[in-house]
């Protein structure tokens, strides 16, 4: 029994009023991320008895406002991850027929797309935590997924949208985010990746080379 059934049990049997989020049961649409015994997770794919814990902890996600019992509103995590234009922006127009990419080009972004915005990574940041202003490890992640994408064109408006103290320059690399993460993503390496990118851009523009 995964910790998602444990909560269906639950609500079917004891308690019809629970409130939480659940879809695909498949740990791909992220929607049942939540704090189970000390750790973010995904409540369908966590196994009660991997947890080896007579008691089962469930906590929301850390850092934004409960709508009820595991329920929390995502009103401010999306609005951060809009601020980043997360859509190709191409040099002039769409091409009729698609966007030519290399494998090899495509490789770059096989860690950085599998991202399901599930938040696990925002519930576990403490810069998230003190600052709701700080765009988070999910949108500056999906920033540099673009950064890095051969189709997209934008590369000097990604960096102005991400490049301040609300964005890149706030990370302080603890590392939470790379920890909770299901999908294995590495945001806290595309976050420094990026502020380097940011770095020389800056440097180029002021010392031509």
């Amino acid at each position: 029994m995964t910790v998602l059934e444990g909560l269906c049990y639950i609500l079917e049997n004891q308690d019809g009023s629970l409130a939480f989020r659940s879809s695909c049961r498949a740990a791909v649409c992220g929607s049942c991320a939540m704090h189970i015994n000390g750790k973010y997770q995904l409540a369908c794919n966590t196994l009660i008895e991997n947890l080896k814990n007579q008691t089962v902890t469930i906590q929301p996600l850390a850092h934004l406002p409960v709508l009820k019992d595991l329920v929390v509103d995502l009103s401010n995590f999306f609005r951060h991850y809009e601020k980043i234009k997360p859509y190709l922006i191409p040099e002039n127009s769409v091409p009729k027929k698609e966007f030519v990419q290399k494998p090899a080009e495509r490789k770059k972004l096989d860690n950085m797309i599998d991202c399901i915005l599930c938040a696990a990574c925002y519930g576990s940041c403490p810069v998230a935590a003190g600052n709701p202003d700080y765009f988070g490890p999910h949108a500056l992640l999906k920033a540099a997924r673009f950064v890095y994408d051969s189709r997209d064109k934008a590369l000097q408006e990604r960096l102005k949208l991400v490049a301040h103290s609300r964005g890149l320059f706030r990370c302080h690399t603890i590392f939470n985010c790379q920890m909770v993460c299901p999908k294995d993503i590495d945001p806290s390496g595309a976050i420094a990746k990026l502020k380097m990118k940011s770095i020389w851009s800056s440097l180029r523009n002021i010392f031509p080379f």
